[in-house]
């Protein structure tokens, strides 16, 4: 049964939340599809139970990303990944929704029709696509209808998206490609040169999280490390400090800080004004790799702050389009 005819989606490359009017976020699962290859393939898990094959999984086999860069990749497990969280979180689609999708800033038009088809094809009665860093200025509570600029730097997994946004719209805007898996790929090939170790998506995600930092002002944290020699083959460990992860995410870090300040050098001067006095708001998971948002600051040299709920921000954001499709929102700046 279907409780509401609102749904709200981010469609991340790394995860997927949906929203419900009336119930709030009610899914957040990994954007990932293992299939059983064969004469007929089939589908052997869906989100998270998908995610834990990754990097496990025998030679028949096979784990998917089907999105890339915040845009669809493989259209087909896409269609049915989607399918299969929207009937895990609101059953079978008896009534068609009012859907809402949050997308990169810069996708192409074949691109956008890609995720109206997705949607249309798993019942949706109207598609709405809302530019990611304006659903996340929603979700994390600010006015966006006011004519006062605020600038929002989304960090999701496979995109960042940067844009200036007053009056309800993006003024400036840009989506770069570096984001929170680079910085794994970073960790990943940091290991491989200095220690010759081997490891997966998965551990450099952990590290990341653990002990992940973008300059060297944190305190220090240490952890082991599990992977594979690449000369030996055999099983090895290494011991690493948050400031190898610095080193290892410097150059991707002072990247995106740097597309930061290009998006501010193109923003009009009386907006450049509100941003100063409110800050730069970060959002999305790759916003809470600790100290980037003093690289950012120290880039533009703006106060640079995270948002509360940052990994919720867009997906709730996007909630609120959906719910209140062409009306004003009564918020604050931070």
């Amino acid at each position: 049964m279907l409780f509401s005819t609102n749904i709200g989606i981010d469609l991340g490359t790394s995860s997927v939340l949906v929203y419900v009017k009336g119930k709030g976020i009610v899914l957040r699962e990994p954007s990932v599809v293992a299939i059983r290859k064969g004469e007929m393939v089939s589908i052997e898990a869906v989100g998270k139970a998908a995610y834990e094959m990754v990097g496990r999984t025998p030679q028949q086999l096979e784990t998917i990303f089907p999105l890339e860069g915040g845009v669809i990749s493989d259209y087909v497990y896409c269609e049915k990944m989607l399918r299969y969280f929207l009937e895990k979180t609101v059953g079978r689609l008896w009534m068609r929704p009012v859907v809402a999708v949050c997308t990169p800033c810069k996708i192409t038009e074949v691109e956008r029709m890609a995720i109206i088809k997705t949607c249309m094809e798993v019942g949706a009665k109207n598609v709405h696509l809302i530019e990611e860093p304006v659903a996340a200025a929603l979700g994390a509570g600010i006015d966006i209808d006011r004519p006062s600029g605020c600038m929002v730097v989304d960090i999701g997994g496979g995109t960042t998206d940067i844009a200036v946004i007053s009056m309800g719209k993006a003024i400036v805007s840009d989506s770069i490609r570096i984001a929170g898996n680079n910085f794994d790929r970073d960790l990943i090939r940091y290991m491989k040169k200095k220690y010759g170790l081997l490891i997966g998506q998965k551990t450099a995600e952990q590290v990341k999280i653990e002990i992940g930092q973008a300059d060297h002002e944190e305190s220090k944290r240490s952890m082991a490390v599990k992977g594979r020699h690449s000369v030996s083959g055999l099983p090895g460990q290494v011991i690493i400090s948050g400031d190898e992860v610095c080193d290892a995410v410097a150059a991707s870090a002072q990247t995106l800080a740097e597309a930061v300040r290009s998006v501010l050098e193109k923003t009009p001067p009386e907006l450049i004004s509100d941003i100063s006095e409110h800050g730069i708001m970060m959002t999305g998971g790759g916003s809470l790799l600790r100290g980037l948002d003093r690289v950012i600051a120290k880039t533009c040299g703006i106060d640079t702050f995270v948002a509360d709920d940052a990994i919720s921000a867009v997906a709730i954001g996007t909630g609120k389009y959906v719910d209140k499709l062409g009306g004003f929102w009564k918020c604050k700046f931070r």
